[in-house]
């Protein structure tokens, strides 16, 4: 899926839009993300200047964002449909290095359980090969706009 279909199935923009292609997914069990990781990143002016590292909660929610993604297309829904996906939960969440300008973040999300309109997803960071980050997330979908009224 390139920026196109993220753009479709996620209501983030820029400067909050953190992946940039999904090279796998399987609806109903997981999905793979890719972020490429500038040093035009606009969080770098003011997170450590001089030692650019990505926040490790922009990590989180990249990993999310896949999730959501992964969610969006297990449902069939979109954000135009009238739905969010919103954090519910973040459990186990470690770091294990830094992530700097020029790397490519690699995210792995896979469904562990969904119970009615609650997704628990394992999430994990990796770049080249090695884990950066690693979290258990729960989500929740939402209706909003014209959905809420239905609701």
């Amino acid at each position: 899926m390139d920026i196109q279909g993220i753009l479709d199935h996620l209501p983030h923009r820029f400067p909050f839009l953190l992946i940039d292609r999904i090279t796998e997914l399987v609806p109903g069990e997981r999905v793979v993300a890719l972020k490429n990781v500038s040093y035009n990143e606009p969080f770098f002016v003011g997170h450590f200047p001089k030692y650019p590292v990505m926040p490790g909660v922009l990590i989180i929610e990249a990993m999310a964002q896949a999730a959501g993604v992964l969610s969006f297309r297990t449902t069939g829904d979109k954000p135009k449909d009238g739905y969010l996906y919103l954090f519910a939960g973040i459990d186990n969440a470690r770091f294990k290095a830094q992530v700097t300008p020029g790397d490519q973040l690699l995210i792995e999300v896979s469904i562990e359980r969904k119970m009615r309109n609650i997704f628990k997803y394992k999430a994990v960071a990796r770049v080249g090969g090695n884990v950066v980050a690693e979290a258990d997330l729960m989500c929740a979908q939402v209706p909003t706009g014209a959905a809420a009224a239905k609701a």
